[in-house]
C-alpha cells in the first residue's frame, strides 16, 4: 500500500512531531509505504531536521520537506500549492501511489486536482473549518472585497473536497453532524471521527511518581504545598489568554498558593502582557518551553489543567490536542463550552468543570469546588483519554479507511 500524505503544517513543528509523525508511524508498522510532502518554517526546519529524519528513519517512511513561504499574504500560499502539486505528482507517477491523504483544506485542493487528472483515491482530512476560523478569528475581514473572494473560493473548495473525496476526516462528532446538515447528499458512513490523539504510553501518570513530581517543582522553584494550574501549548488567536489570567486572578485572591505553570514556546512577554493586566504577580507564573518527551513531566507536577479557547462556529471543528494529554495525565480540567466535543467528554467522563461563560459567576464555581476539595476520579479521567483519544485507536481507524480504499 503506497501512500502519499501532503501537510502544510510542518513536521518540525510541535503539531507535526504530536499529531503526524505518531499516526503516519503507526500506519507504517501496520504496512503502509508512505511518503510525507510537508511545509517546514526554515528556522525549526534547521533546528530540528536531524530529530525528524532519525524518527522517519526507524519507519518505512520518506520524507519530501518543503520550506514555507511566508510572504506575501495569498501569492505565498498560491505558491506553496503550485510547488505541492508539482512535487505530488512527481512522486505519485515514480511510485505508483494509491492513495493521497490530504491533511487540511489547502492540500486538500491539490489532492482533489490530483484526483482528477490521475484518478487517485483522495482522503480528505478536514481538520478544521478553515475559511469560517479565518473569519471568526478576525484574520479575514468580509467587508473586503479581495478577503470575501478568498473566502467564498475556500468555502467552494471545502465543498469540492467534501463532495468528490474518497472518505472524510473530521475532528469531532459536532463537525461531522454540521456538515450532515449541509445540503451535500453526503451520507454518515463516509465520514469517520478520529479527534486530536494522544500517546498514552508517553503521557502516563503511573510511570512517574511523586518524587519526579517534586523534583520537577523543586526545579521550577514552586513549593510541595503550592497549588499548581497549568496551560501547555500555542497562544494565539483562539487561545483566550485573558480570560485564563483574569480566572487566574480570582483564584489567586482565594487560593493563596495558587501558581500557574505556562508551558509554551510562545515569546514569555506575551504572558507577562495579559497577567499585567489583571496584576498578576510575575513570580507567580512560571513560564516554561519543553520538548514533547518532557512535557508529562510538567503536567505531573500540575494539580489542575485549564485552557479556554475562543467558542466561535468554527470551533466546533476542534480537538485541542492539550486534552487528551492532560486527561491522559489523570488531571482534572478547567475548560468551555462550545468547543467541539470537548465540553461533552468532560461531562462523559467527570474530568472537570465545564465553563459556560467567561465571567466571575462561572469561575466562582470553579474555585468553589477547588477550595472544598472536590474530588475526580482519576482512573476516570483516564478512561476517558483511553476510550475517546488513544493514538492506537486513532491509527486503528485510519488503518481501516485505507484498507476500504484499497
Amino acid at each position: 500500500m503506497n501512500v502519499l500524505f501532503t501537510s502544510y503544517d510542518g513536521l518540525t513543528d510541535p503539531l507535526g512531531q504530536s499529531q503526524v509523525l505518531p499516526y503516519l508511524s503507526g500506519l507504517s508498522t501496520k504496512g503502509a509505504k508512505i511518503h510525507i510532502i510537508s511545509f517546514e518554517k526554515k528556522e525549526r526546519f534547521d533546528k530540528h531536521t536531524s530529530i525528524i529524519q532519525k524518527i522517519v528513519a526507524d519507519y518505512n517512511i520518506t520524507w519530501h520537506p518543503l520550506i514555507y513561504t511566508k510572504q506575501p499574504p495569498i501569492l505565498s500560499t498560491i505558491y506553496d500549492l503550485l510547488r505541492l502539486h508539482k512535487k505530488a505528482k512527481e512522486i505519485i507517477l515514480k511510485n505508483q501511489i494509491s492513495i493521497v491523504h490530504c491533511r487540511t483544506i489547502l492540500t486538500g485542493i491539490v489532492g482533489l486536482h490530483i484526483k482528477r487528472k490521475l484518478g487517485i483515491r483522495l482522503i480528505f482530512d478536514m481538520r478544521s473549518f478553515l475559511a469560517d476560523e479565518r473569519v471568526d478569528g478576525k484574520l479575514w475581514n468580509l467587508q473586503n472585497p479581495l478577503y470575501k473572494k478568498v473566502y467564498n473560493f475556500f468555502k467552494q473548495k471545502e465543498k469540492e473536497c467534501l463532495l468528490q473525496s474518497d472518505h472524510i476526516v473530521s475532528l469531532t462528532h459536532a463537525a461531522k453532524n454540521e456538515i450532515l446538515k449541509w445540503d451535500l447528499n453526503i451520507t454518515a458512513n463516509k465520514i469517520s471521527v478520529i479527534p486530536c490523539c494522544v500517546d498514552m504510553n508517553l503521557f502516563d501518570a503511573n510511570k512517574l511518581n511523586s518524587t519526579n513530581r517534586n523534583q520537577i517543582r523543586s526545579e521550577i522553584g514552586i513549593s510541595q504545598e503550592a497549588v499548581i494550574f497549568i496551560y501547555v501549548g500555542g497562544i494565539g488567536t483562539w487561545y483566550c489568554l485573558d480570560e485564563m489570567m483574569e480566572f487566574f486572578s480570582q483564584t489567586k485572591q482565594q487560593i493563596p498558593s495558587a501558581k500557574f505553570l505556562i508551558v509554551t514556546a510562545e515569546h514569555k512577554n506575551i504572558v507577562l502582557q495579559s497577567a499585567e493586566k489583571f496584576s498578576i504577580d510575575i513570580s507567580d507564573l512560571i513560564i516554561r518551553e519543553s520538548p514533547r518527551n518532557k512535557v508529562p513531566n510538567y503536567l505531573n507536577a500540575a494539580d489542575f489543567a485549564l485552557f479556554f479557547i475562543l467558542p466561535a462556529y468554527s470551533k466546533m471543528a476542534s480537538s485541542p490536542t492539550k486534552q487528551g494529554e492532560m486527561m491522559a495525565m489523570q488531571l482534572p480540567i478547567i475548560c468551555n463550552d462550545n468547543v467541539g466535543d470537548t465540553g461533552d467528554i468532560i461531562r462523559k467522563y467527570e474530568a472537570g468543570w465545564v465553563v459556560k461563560n467567561f465571567n466571575k459567576n462561572d469561575y466562582q464555581t470553579v474555585i468553589d469546588g477547588i477550595k472544598s476539595n472536590q474530588q475526580f476520579d482519576k482512573n476516570r479521567i483516564r478512561l476517558g483519554a483511553e476510550e475517546y483519544f488513544s493514538l492506537e485507536k486513532g491509527v486503528e481507524k485510519y488503518w481501516q479507511i485505507y484498507q476500504s480504499l484499497q
